[in-house]
């Protein structure tokens, strides 16, 4: 098969695809940082954790690539299990998905924007990656800490982690005491939703 050559430097475009990202992050006040001219970091708070979002771009591909990591490091015993759960997690995921990169033992989301043939990077284009970055990671946060630190199965974790699958008892569970939450629950509640992960 032939392929047409349609390469376009980052020099020959309207704008820098990170020139748009370094906008958006001053728009929103976030916190930036741009050694590179290809390269910027911006740093988001979230309802869990302080996210680092970085955005490359690889002038070879035409491609902007977005990573989102957070302070997650997986000790080697527990590579397999954090292994799994993002298999699961990535079913889930129409955009991006979650790379578990054993030189640093970290978990990250990664995209990319492909923008080859000259296409520039836009406000609107940038904003939904990064809102796609945090809310993946916001969702499945705490199903990585149930897996590393609560020692709860894969499976189980993404129980936790996604409301869909919790029993409905949320409104009972939160006018019960503490001792009488496990009798609130449903029968068909295989594990503890959410809301009551704390009894």
């Amino acid at each position: 098969m032939t392929f047409i050559d349609t390469d376009t430097s980052a020099g020959e475009r309207r704008e820098h695809p990170v020139d748009v990202v370094e906008r958006l992050a001053a728009v929103n006040e976030w916190t930036f940082d741009r050694a590179e001219t290809d390269e910027i970091s911006i740093l988001v708070s979230g309802k869990f954790a302080n996210y680092d979002v970085a955005f490359t771009w690889l002038p070879d591909m035409e491609s902007l690539h977005v990573s989102c990591s957070f302070d997650l490091k997986t000790p080697a015993h527990k590579r397999a299990a954090i292994g799994e759960l993002t298999q699961l997690i990535n079913e889930q995921l129409w955009l991006g998905h979650f790379d578990q990169w054993s030189q640093q033992d970290v978990v990250m989301f990664r995209h990319a924007l492909c923008l080859a043939g000259g296409a520039g990077a836009n406000d609107a284009q940038c904003v939904a990656v990064v809102k796609a970055a945090l809310d993946a990671c916001e969702t499945y946060y705490q199903a990585f800490q149930f897996v590393l630190w609560a020692n709860r199965q894969p499976r189980e974790a993404m129980a936790f982690a996604t409301p869909a699958r919790s029993c409905g008892s949320a409104a009972a569970l939160s006018a019960a005491t503490p001792a009488s939450k496990r009798a609130v629950l449903a029968p068909s509640c295989w594990v503890h939703c959410l809301c009551c992960a704390d009894s």
